[in-house]
């Protein structure tokens, strides 16, 4: 089976360098322009696995057109906390916001989720996704999301050789294609990394 694993376009707060993690902002004028260059996803998936919020759910509708999708709340992004909807220049002189880089990013976010919360609930739909395609015998299937769960979902079951969270950064309207035997996942839950996606030209 092969998974199309794919971040979503560009939002206003993508632009300005934003945390926007629960903030359910749209995509901007830019990132719907650049979507709309997209040429056919092939093959078109037979399954789309969709987080709620809106900028997932409207470059899910406009990279696969008239296709049917399910949304998963446990894909939504990282809940950012007292960091949300503000970038590094609103933030840097914010005690909190320092610990955080000295942490190298692995602090919980304050007010908000901390990596293993994240990672339970990401995980927990990863598998029930995967799961159920198999027993669905799908051969394609498409997950439209966040950079944050793209990044959790591959630190975690991405095949050797093994990398951290950090590694697998995407930029918007990019991601990873994945594919996954029922074997290899039942005996090892690993995925492999095919290649990079590239949704948009010069991107």
């Amino acid at each position: 089976m092969q998974i199309q694993l794919i971040r979503h376009g560009k939002t206003m707060g993508n632009l300005e360098k934003r945390y926007i993690g629960r903030t359910d902002e749209p995509l901007c004028s830019e990132g719907i322009a650049e979507l709309k260059t997209v040429k056919p996803i092939k093959p078109m998936p037979e399954y789309i696995i969709v987080s709620p919020m809106k900028r997932c759910i409207q470059t899910a509708n406009i990279c696969y057109p008239n296709q049917p999708m399910t949304l998963e709340n446990d894909f939504c992004e990282t809940d950012f906390g007292d960091f949300e909807n503000q970038n590094y220049q609103q933030l840097q002189h914010h005690p909190a916001y320092q610990a955080f880089l000295d942490s190298g990013g692995n602090m919980p976010f304050p007010n908000g989720e901390s990596r293993q919360q994240v990672t339970t609930r990401v995980c927990r739909g990863f598998v029930k996704w995967i799961t159920y395609s198999f027993k669905q015998d799908y051969q394609t299937i498409a997950m439209v999301i966040h950079g944050g769960t793209i990044m959790t979902i591959l630190e975690a079951y991405a095949q050797s050789p093994r990398h951290n969270f950090y590694h697998w950064q995407v930029k918007n309207a990019e991601g990873y294609l994945l594919s996954v035997t029922p074997s290899q996942w039942e005996q090892y839950q690993t995925v492999t990394v095919q290649k990079n996606l590239l949704l948009v030209e010069g991107e």
